[in-house]
């Protein structure tokens, strides 16, 4: 039922971090104030990527018959 291995839970851990800390950090929040409601689908895919690499499910992967982790 995994399909989301180490490295690309890192890859998602960061980046779904990142996404979430520039909206959340009033300082780098200034990026995306222009965006409009932009930023909450910025925000909502932040959260994603981090729900994704917490289960290591990716719905997509599913889909597509990918898996980037080892274990069969």
């Amino acid at each position: 039922m995994i399909n989301v291995g180490n490295i690309d839970r890192v890859f998602r851990l960061v980046a779904g971090a990142a996404l979430l800390l520039v909206l959340l950090v009033p300082q780098l929040g200034g990026m995306f104030e222009s965006w409009g409601q932009w930023k909450f689908a910025v925000a909502a895919m932040g959260f994603i990527l981090l729900a994704t690499a917490a289960f290591r499910i990716c719905p997509a992967y599913m889909l597509f018959g990918i898996r980037t982790c080892r274990t069969p």
